[in-house]
């Protein structure tokens, strides 16, 4: 194999994965979509779960 051809397959090797680029905009929206909704149902649970656990830590 030449270099040329080995730099010819890698070339056309790396125009494949460009097409993935939109899957990955999706599933990151996606996470976000549920780090926002866990969030919004849990937080307030999340919180005074932390503060109970802070204030018996300290004493206060």
């Amino acid at each position: 194999m030449t270099i040329w051809a080995w730099l010819a397959a890698r070339f056309a090797a790396a125009d494949d994965e460009s097409g993935d680029v939109p899957g990955w905009v999706l599933i990151t929206l996606m996470t976000a979509g549920l780090v926002i909704l866990i969030w919004g149902l849990a937080g307030p649970a999340l919180s005074s779960i932390f503060e109970q656990a802070i204030s018996k830590v300290s004493g206060i």
